[in-house]
Order: C-alpha cells, then sequence, then structure tokens
C-alpha cells in the first residue's frame, strides 16, 4: 500500500526536495530538461512525479493542480507522508504591478489569500504565510546573478479566477500585492505547520494592467528562469 490515496509513489521514491508546477506537463517538461537519470513515480490522476538528480542532488518535480485545495492536499502529503523537507513552486502569476510585464519573475515573500484554508489550525488571529527566508535570499541572489527583471514582495493566493467583481484586483493592488496565482498561502501554510521549507516563484503570464497575455505552450515551456532559479537553490 501506497502512502496516500493521491499519490502512487512508495515511500523513498521522492526526493527530499521537490519543485512543483500548477501544470503536471510543466513538471514533465521540467523533469526532461534538467533532470538526469529521471524516472516517473507518480502519475496517479495524471499529477506526474519524476525523481532523478540536478548537479548531483537527488530532486523530485511533481505537479499540484490548480487551486488552494489542490496544493494544499499533495504539500501535505509530501511532507507529512513521504519525508519531503523542502518545496519550491514554480508557478504562473497576472501581474497587478504596473511595471511588471510577461516574462518578468515575482518571488513571493509572502502570499495573502481570501480562502478559509487557515481556519483549520483554529488559530487566535490572523495568520501571515510567509516563505523560508533562506531560499528566499537564495533566490534573490541567483535572480541577481542572472541579470532578469524581478520582484519581490507579496502576492495573492486566490481561490477564484472568475471573480463576480471584476475590479475586485484593484483592492489588493492599493495594498501593494504585486501579482496574483492560486497556490502559494497553503504551501506556506502547510510548511509552517509540519516544520518545514517552502517558497514560491512566479512568473507572469499575463498582466490584469497593460492586458499582456500568452499562450498555454508558453506557460507550459518557456518560462524557464523560474526554473533554473529553482533548481540551482533548491
Amino acid at each position: 500500500m501506497t502512502p496516500t490515496p493521491h499519490i502512487g509513489a512508495q515511500y523513498g521514491q521522492i526526493a527530499e526536495k521537490v519543485i512543483m508546477a500548477g501544470d503536471p506537463l510543466r513538471a514533465k517538461f521540467m523533469a526532461e530538461r534538467y533532470l538526469e537519470n529521471h524516472e516517473l513515480v507518480n502519475q496517479v490522476r495524471g499529477m506526474y512525479c519524476y525523481t532523478g538528480t540536478y548537479k548531483g542532488k537527488r530532486v523530485s518535480v511533481m505537479g499540484h493542480g490548480m487551486g488552494i485545495s489542490s496544493i494544499g492536499i499533495y504539500t501535505f502529503e509530501l511532507f507529512n507522508f513521504y519525508g519531503v523537507k523542502r518545496i519550491i513552486r514554480t508557478g504562473s502569476a497576472g501581474a497587478y504591478h504596473p511595471d511588471l510585464h510577461v516574462g518578468d519573475v515575482v518571488i513571493a515573500q509572502g502570499a495573502c489569500d481570501n480562502s478559509n484554508f487557515a481556519a483549520q489550525f483554529r488559530l487566535p488571529g490572523t495568520f501571515a504565510p510567509i516563505a523560508d527566508f533562506n531560499l528566499l535570499r537564495a533566490a534573490v541572489e541567483k535572480a541577481e546573478s542572472m541579470n532578469i527583471n524581478f520582484r519581490v514582495g507579496n502576492i495573492l493566493a486566490s481561490e477564484i479566477f472568475y471573480n463576480d467583481d471584476p475590479q475586485a484586483w484593484k483592492q489588493w493592488q492599493k495594498m501593494g500585492v504585486l501579482a496574483v496565482e492560486m497556490e502559494a498561502s497553503a504551501l506556506y501554510m502547510n510548511a509552517a505547520r509540519s516544520g518545514n521549507e517552502a517558497l514560491c516563484i512566479c512568473t507572469i503570464s499575463d498582466s490584469l494592467v497593460t492586458h499582456e497575455d500568452t499562450t498555454p505552450e508558453q506557460r507550459e515551456k518557456t518560462f524557464t528562469d523560474m526554473m533554473e532559479i529553482a533548481f540551482e537553490i533548491i
């Protein structure tokens, strides 16, 4: 019997360091591009997970699906049933900041959300989901060495993709939130609760300010700056 109902890998087949992506095809692309001797260790529900080596480091690459609920399940299981110690999410994000454009990188220092995910912890207040500082610092240093356009700051992990109020994003923009994606806060909370490390690095795929956009194929295969950062610091 495998440790969880959602992951078919045996214990030990997934590395302690995992790079994740919402799209399992992006995970497949990263494994084929960056990992040596990679092996497919999970394909339950089409959520591919590959384990191999990168510059001598044992690394797994796995999809996590869309939304806080989906990444919440997969990262909980990785941290609590597979002995994973570090997860870096590589994702796409929509820009709220006018100076962010398609292809720019956002390193998420913190992650706001509009979900009820934190309620399960029964905290006597509001929790602020933040990245692991050492991973954050390493990502910033790597991004600087690559001379890419990047920003560090707060993002929104939204449970809502099609908002009934199409202008709601401007309220987050007023608070200095750089961009929106759909998963980082759950990743950061699961890492905090399990005593492990996490970071979210996103590439801007579209802008709510300038209305720039990309294709699904571009989002799957061309956002390589954030991938290189993740593999170098994992």
